[in-house]
């Protein structure tokens, strides 16, 4: 606050910065995973610590004439949360985990806030043998991650995150506190499970239905040269779809890779598979198929099957998005095969103006089962899936690193009409970026249940150029 003045505290009960106080650029930056925040200003921000303070907010913004914008965690990569001229409420306080045990006929669940993490579930889930479909980035929080659908861990198995939301809590933009659900408020809730950052309230609180933990975690792997991604893809994808759906498989093309004893520093492609199996036994019988290669001569690494855990799985997926760094990402589902656009996106990656650059495509990410669809507004939209991630470290080289990533998608997307994931695409390529991330009909729904929950447009929809 400018100068120490506790300016607007009386009206929300929190500190509330304006641009221009003490503390603010910090609390602007802070809102954002990204090292690379957005040239875009809040009017002033607000942290709740309470279900109270977001009701306050929300009347504060609604009383002053502000629209809102929400941050979770801030992971998206294009810092949604950070609007001109908005009120900013960040919902990083709102870090409540929960287990609930089972009683009589009732499930064991979990009651979490809008903070909490992916590791911070993990933590608090393992030690009870009890799972659930984290994000496969550790820092990412749960209130994004859900409200975009969510493609987590073991999610060919147990269908997209927000699958397993039973209900929420969430404070309306009339400043009315909701419980929705199946049966209470069912647009909203619909709404709440794949609106992402257009949807239309504020959400305090998940239920969450909860698995029993795998018996054993294994990964395997084998990299090849990038030149191999035609053969790979062909080898690998077809076998990625005949395993079972608690085996997850990915291809990651990077554009650099170290030196071995059998190939020198290069471009890579690696095929990566987990198994999330009822025992050791059975996860090492599933993933033999990968130590059958054809080509495996032209590996220039590999690993064995081998035990793992969610823990570690995190901390694999820290060591390639590691915080500090700039990044832009985007996302395209497609109805061509892996090969086909692994392939075209190859070159670009090789030509990548940064080493820590990559793509990452997932066979079947996310079950297609129709009973994980039916009350959802996320949807998978294509036979293959693909996420372009630029990583960078200087702000000189924004510019260029854009370029890249739009031309590497474009090389995927030549007619910029593919369909994308709401939670990681580039809302700032294109206006038509957000209505391409939901099949028709489901886009008008949202509309619809925004149009009746949030009539004046208080709160933030879809960011756009």
């Amino acid at each position: 606050m400018r100068r120490g003045t506790p300016t607007g505290t009386a009206a929300i009960g929190r500190p509330l910065l304006r641009r221009g106080d003490d503390g603010y650029e910090a609390a602007r930056a802070g809102a954002v995973w990204n090292a690379r925040t957005p040239p875009r200003h809040p009017r002033a921000i607000v942290r709740a610590a309470s279900e109270d303070d977001v009701l306050q907010a929300v009347t504060y913004a609604r009383t002053h004439g502000l629209r809102l914008s929400v941050r979770s965690g801030g992971h998206n990569w294009s810092g949604a949360p950070l609007r001109d001229d908005a009120l900013l409420l960040d919902l990083s306080g709102l870090d409540e985990c929960t287990v609930h045990p089972a009683t009589g006929s009732a499930p064991t669940t979990a009651t979490v806030g809008p903070a909490v993490t992916g590791q911070d579930l993990v933590a608090a889930l393992t030690p009870q043998h009890l799972a659930f479909p984290v994000g496969h980035c550790p820092t990412v929080a749960v209130g994004g991650f859900l409200i975009s659908g969510g493609l987590g861990w073991n999610s060919r198995a147990w269908g997209a995150s927000c699958a397993d939301v039973l209900e929420i809590r969430a404070v309306t933009a009339e400043g009315r506190t909701v419980e929705c659900s199946e049966t209470r408020h069912p647009d909203l809730f619909w709404a709440a499970r794949g609106a992402g950052p257009g949807f239309a309230a504020v959400v305090t609180r998940f239920r969450l239905a909860l698995h029993p933990h795998p018996g054993a975690i294994m990964a395997t792997g084998r990299t090849f040269a990038l030149a191999d991604t035609a053969r790979v893809t062909q080898w690998a994808e077809p076998l990625a779809r005949r395993l079972p759906p608690y085996v997850e498989t990915a291809f990651v093309l990077t554009a650099a890779g170290p030196a071995t004893p059998s190939a020198p520093a290069g471009p890579r492609i690696t095929v990566a598979a987990t198994a999330f199996a009822a025992s050791p036994a059975q996860a090492r019988q599933v993933l033999e198929p990968f130590a059958d290669c054809p080509f495996d001569d032209l590996a220039v690494a590999g690993q064995p099957p081998a035990p793992t855990s969610y823990a570690a799985l995190h901390d694999g997926a820290a060591s390639v998005w590691p915080p500090g760094h700039r990044y832009a990402a985007d996302t395209l589902w497609s109805p061509d095969s892996y090969r086909t656009q692994l392939t075209r996106i190859a070159d670009a990656v090789a030509r990548a103006p940064s080493p820590a650059s990559l793509v990452l495509a997932p066979v079947q990410p996310v079950s297609e089962d129709p009973a994980h669809l039916r009350t959802m507004a996320f949807a998978p939209l294509g036979t293959s899936y693909l996420v372009c991630y630029a990583i960078w470290n200087d702000p000189a080289e924004d510019a260029a690193q854009d370029r890249w990533l739009r031309e590497a998608m474009t090389a995927v997307d030549p007619q910029g009409d593919g369909r994308h994931y709401i939670a990681e695409t580039d809302l700032e390529a294109g206006r038509e970026r957000a209505r391409h991330s939901y099949p028709p009909a489901t886009w008008d729904r949202l509309r619809d249940v925004r149009d009746r929950w949030d009539p004046h447009h208080l709160l933030h929809s879809y960011l756009t150029p």
